[in-house]
């Protein structure tokens, strides 16, 4: 029996150095979520792509990186976390340069896979090493940090993007990692202590595979669908079947096999699974809506693509200071209390933009920015707090790439739902409002209306497709936000089912990682 006197939790040399490395590595990560989205338009131009080509410069990203972020746990377990994170920052690097210096679609496409693959493993790693290195007294303000280098980089990505593109290339939103894979790499080298390796530890080929052709299949499929009428078209009914075929197998496998991909046990924790479906929801809202106010501000508001990006910053920043807050309440309120408040903060932030028209003031888009950043800050770190409390040490490396897959999967569908539904309702707006468009309607009687829109006259009829086509796509918005707002509302009931962590005086070493 271990000495009562012995102290359970052995302090980490080099604390601080490594939690800048590791959420250095991490923001590397997310930034490159969306730095990518305004270089689009110059990327299609220098690679001759096609609108629905130049998609997968985005989706490719993704799909790797949901794919490859589960096997994460493993891949700790049996090389060793150090040495999976360094090789994980240099071809997270390496792969950038690739894209940067990519000549064809092709190219891009192939190496951002690559990039995808690499930097799976750099969010779920650099989070296991924060919650080893702190104990459950500090893992509130530590996972602060790490949320801040998840959720900030996606707010920054479009600033940062916008700049390099105007101001040098589009080349250079892939050639920045560079120098901050560099300095992450160095850190780690130094400072990060290497863990104990499972020369026996195998992975899950059926389970991996059969999760791995899921995800890809689903998220074909839902990139693909709206512009091949859905299941009209025989490649979508395929790709369905695919994806529901991998996923049955994958849970029957997973239910049946000794040591599964998907360790069944971690369900068998209601706060993790409650998490997981809790951070599914965060990925729809949180990205989503981002997806949706990038273009609502360049193509509706005409704003050059820095003033998208600046108006878009106070977000991060309600995200950065409510983070911080909340990191010192952990432990004194209630964990369901802050998420019951982050969930009804983000369905008032969608609700106020529900009402907002082209001709919204920058304020309120930077006022109504940070208070959704707020709501967002007061969700994730109580929400990953309350997801690993109760979980075993021993899964939490399993656990850690779950929780970032369902993330991704979360953002992945919620961007490709949200920009099916914009499409789609565009086009019935534009049909309903069309219909009142007539040279019997009296409103054309008014001389400074006709001289504008004369539907007899051929510019006419074009000033008015114009304008109804205008105010179609501000009611689709405006749906998709109040359709944000109520999933925002609707997952509020799941905190009943959260479990409150007991504050724990004496963590056990099953709860640290002990270092030299």
């Amino acid at each position: 029996m271990a000495d009562p006197a012995a102290p359970a939790f052995v302090r980490v040399a080099n604390r601080g150095a490594i939690t800048a490395c590791v959420i250095l590595s991490v923001v590397m990560q997310a930034l490159d979520t969306t730095i990518a989205n305004v270089a689009l338009p110059y990327i299609q131009g220098s690679v001759s792509a096609s609108a629905d080509q130049i998609n997968w410069v985005l989706t490719s990203y993704i799909v790797a990186a949901a794919i490859m972020t589960p096997p994460s746990g493993f891949l700790a377990a049996r090389f060793g976390r150090k040495r999976v994170l360094s090789a994980a920052i240099v071809g997270f690097v390496l792969a950038s340069m690739l894209c940067g210096a990519a000549q064809s679609l092709s190219q891009i496409v192939g190496f951002r896979l690559l990039q995808g693959f690499f930097g799976a493993a750099l969010v779920p790693i650099s989070q296991g090493i924060l919650l080893d290195i702190y104990t459950p007294e500090e893992r509130g303000s530590a996972m602060a940090l790490f949320g801040v280098s998840v959720m900030v980089g996606p707010v920054l990505g479009p600033v940062i993007g916008g700049w390099l593109t105007e101001n040098i290339s589009w080349r250079w939103v892939f050639y920045i990692n560079l120098p901050l894979g560099a300095l992450a790499f160095t850190g780690v080298a130094i400072y990060l202590k290497e863990t104990a390796t499972n020369a026996t530890a195998k992975l899950d080929w059926i389970g991996f595979g059969a999760l791995s052709l899921g995800i890809a299949s689903l998220q074909i499929f839902l990139d693909r669908g709206a512009q091949l009428d859905w299941f009209d078209s025989g490649e979508i009914i395929i790709e369905a079947a695919v994806c529901a075929a991998a996923f049955y197998i994958l849970v029957v496998h997973t239910f049946t096999a000794q040591n599964s991909f998907i360790k069944p046990r971690l369900f068998l924790d209601r706060n993790f699974s409650v998490g997981m479906i809790f951070i599914f929801v965060v990925g729809i809202t949180y990205l989503a809506s981002m997806a949706l106010m990038t273009p609502y501000l360049q193509t509706l508001m005409g704003y050059p693509v820095v003033t998208a990006g600046v108006v878009m910053g106070p977000r991060g920043l309600g995200t950065m200071a409510c983070m911080f807050l909340v990191g010192r309440l952990i432990g004194k309120v209630d964990i369901r209390l802050l998420l019951t408040a982050g969930l009804g903060v983000s369905a008032w932030a969608m609700y106020d933009m529900s009402g907002w028209t082209p001709d919204v003031s920058q304020t309120t888009i930077m006022v109504t920015g940070f208070i959704q950043g707020a709501g967002l800050g007061l969700l994730f770190v109580p929400l990953t707090t309350v997801t690993f409390a109760t979980l075993p040490a021993q899964f939490r490396g399993d656990g850690t790439g779950l929780y970032n897959l369902s993330r991704n999967i979360g953002s992945s569908v919620g961007i490709s739902f949200v920009a099916y539904l914009l499409t789609r309702n565009t086009q019935v707006n534009h049909a309903e409002i069309a219909n009142y468009v007539t040279p019997y309607n009296r409103v054309f009687e008014n001389p400074a209306i006709k001289q504008a829109w004369d539907p007899l006259k051929l510019a006419g009829r074009a000033a008015l497709d114009e304008m109804v086509t205008k105010q179609a796509t501000v009611i689709a918005y405006i749906d998709d936000f109040k359709l944000l707002m109520l999933l925002c509302l609707a997952a509020i009931p799941l905190v009943i089912l959260l479990r409150s962590p007991k504050r724990q005086e004496a963590p056990t070493e099953d709860h640290a990682m002990v270092m030299e």
